[in-house]
């Protein structure tokens, strides 16, 4: 049986996309996909200006892809179409035209760093450490590098990708400009995101989107370069090392 879900909610000319699994917020397949068909649904709604993406509750944004899955894999093509499930999501993030503001509200693991890269404008908490954990399974953050390399520079995600078991705190992402603010508190940063969305959509919607192209200028490529990096992993998560390692994850 599917768990989890993925809700949208429009007030105010703001869309918010949430996502839940009661897996400290694992994103299965099928919850990739339903995420890609809410991101285009609000980029194509007139009445939205913006778009808040979040995760539902209070601790972990995003622990990254489901491991139930990946142990799962026993084919290439099985493994692809895995790994393409988060490049979906980025594709998607990038070619909407409304501004995405991302709502970081604690840690961020694999793709779930991707996700919060991958926004247009992204606000955390003090609890949102961010991990990539990849290289610790056999693979590596192939899919999801190039969001995180365009949004904080190649020697901070070479940090994270090679330092695959140790959390870099929400204060190391501000810095490096993975976030915008770090605040003390979840509902300091409720309090900001609703001051802050409510100033934004007073601008003009044309001169926000004109902004959006612009900032991904130079993306143009991204549909094969992670369909590219998809294939990457989907060779090595059939290794004999990353099945081990994912074995003894899940045995944890």
């Amino acid at each position: 049986m599917s768990e989890g879900h993925i809700i949208s909610t429009y007030k105010d000319c703001i869309t918010t996309i949430e996502f839940y699994h009661p897996a400290q917020n694992s994103l299965p397949g099928y919850l990739l996909t339903d995420l890609v068909s809410h991101i285009v649904e609000a980029g194509k709604d007139e009445k939205t200006i913006l778009i808040i993406l979040k995760s539902g509750g209070d601790r972990t944004f995003c622990s990254g892809a489901s491991f139930n899955e990946l142990s799962a894999i026993q084919d290439f093509e099985t493994g692809k179409r895995f790994f393409m499930g988060f490049a979906a999501v980025i594709n998607a993030m990038r070619k909407c035209p409304k501004l995405i503001i991302g709502r970081i509200q604690g840690k961020a693991v694999g793709g779930g760093v991707g996700l919060a890269a991958a926004c247009d404008y992204c606000m955390a908490t003090k609890y949102a450490s961010v991990r990539l954990s990849e290289l610790a399974i056999g693979i590596g953050p192939f899919v999801i590098g190039p969001a995180v390399e365009r949004k904080i520079g190649l020697s901070a995600f070479s940090q994270l990708a090679i330092n695959a078991t140790e959390w870099q705190t929400a204060e190391w992402g501000k810095q490096k400009g993975l976030f915008t603010e770090a605040f003390e508190s979840v509902e300091q940063l409720d309090a900001y995101l609703e001051h802050f969305t409510n100033d934004l959509i007073k601008k003009n919607p044309d001169a926000l989107a004109r902004l959006k192209n612009i900032f991904w200028e130079g993306t143009e490529n991204w549909d094969k370069i992670l369909e590219n990096r998809a294939e990457m992993s989907g060779k090595l998560i059939l290794s004999d090392f990353a099945k081990d390692a994912i074995s003894s994850f899940l045995k944890v």
